[in-house]
């Protein structure tokens, strides 16, 4: 009963920074800090979107959780484990918990091995089946994703973009894992083939009990698949809560900018629907502004958004905001 309680993954105040290289008048070292001190958990068998503009720092957030990226600072707690600080061969235990699904299904697999191998790999890797148990788990996850025993054979430029991302998908479950990271899983795909792939992806979760953090852009998609959703400005986390409660009450300006621009099917609903339009530029993530990093193209914006940095707290009933201006 504990462990049912306790998040399956807890990340705590972590940090991921980038050398920038020296600048141009000084033999200091610059860094890009992509991800600037963020907290959250998922809980078990739940899905925890997070979304925000290209380089907020959610691809960077994923990779430094399944350890591609080492953590500069900060805590990555799996089943009250902190592996943040762990080396290779401590971490290939935690390799078989913790899968990656990629954005781009042709850059992620190897064009040179054929789509058994790939699925496979891991499988040997980890020293989990041989011979015809081995081709029996590969067979029964091409199934699963929808392809054929026949393709079993080929290679990766044999397929369309979404059987290659059905070939990603089918990797990523060949080690039975319980933690699935979803970096933009659809992104790449024909608008078509979106919805059958989430759709997949939510049957999977419900077989074999999976836990996710889909990483998208498409904010309509992120609410139909996920329990939470998340939002990501520059490196620092602005707002968080259940996904209908976010979808119907955003408070942080960021986020009620970002939902005012999800299309609506309806023409006369959308003619009258007010988008909010962002002006300024996003700040640079080497030398970001003190405060507040929204605070530039925040109409709202006050002397303390320019003074003190808002922490991330709860409001009530785990809405989680970090803005200076609510409550006033």
């Amino acid at each position: 009963m504990e462990n049912e309680k306790r998040p399956l993954v807890e990340i705590r105040h972590l940090k991921k920074y980038f050398n920038a290289g020296n600048g141009m008048f000084t033999k200091s070292k610059r860094k890009v800090l992509a991800v600037d001190d963020i907290s959250f958990s998922i809980n078990r068998g739940e899905t925890l979107g997070l979304v925000g503009e290209s380089g907020c720092g959610k691809t960077t957030t994923g990779r430094t959780i399944v350890k591609l990226y080492q953590p500069t600072e900060g805590e990555i707690i799996y089943e009250g484990v902190d592996i943040a600080g762990f080396s290779n061969k401590q971490m290939l235990p935690y390799r078989r918990k913790i899968q990656m699904i990629f954005q781009d299904p042709y850059a992620s697999l190897n064009p040179r091995m054929t789509v058994g191998d790939i699925i496979g790999e891991s499988i040997d890797v980890h020293g989990l089946l041989r011979g015809n148990p081995r081709k029996e788990r590969i067979q029964y996850l091409l199934n699963r994703v929808g392809l054929n025993n026949e393709h079993i054979n080929r290679y990766p430029h044999e397929f369309s973009g979404g059987q290659r991302q059905r070939i990603g998908i089918a990797r990523a479950l060949a080690v039975q894992p319980e933690f699935i990271i979803c970096d933009e899983p659809i992104s790449a795909l024909d608008v078509s083939i979106q919805a059958q792939v989430v759709n997949m992806l939510e049957d999977l979760q419900k077989d074999f009990g999976l836990t996710f953090l889909f990483i998208a852009h498409d904010l309509s998609m992120v609410k139909h698949i996920s329990n939470r959703v998340g939002v990501m400005y520059l490196g620092k986390m602005m707002e968080l809560a259940e996904s209908n409660e976010l979808y119907s009450r955003p408070l942080h300006p960021y986020t009620q900018a970002l939902l005012s621009s999800i299309p609506i099917p309806d023409p006369d609903l959308s003619a009258e629907k007010k988008r909010i339009i962002l002006e300024g530029e996003i700040p640079s993530p080497i030398n970001p502004p003190p405060g507040c990093r929204f605070r530039g193209r925040c109409k709202y914006a006050k002397e303390i958004c320019g003074v003190e940095e808002p922490q991330l707290k709860d409001i009530g009933d785990g809405h989680l905001l970090a803005c200076h201006i609510y409550g006033e």
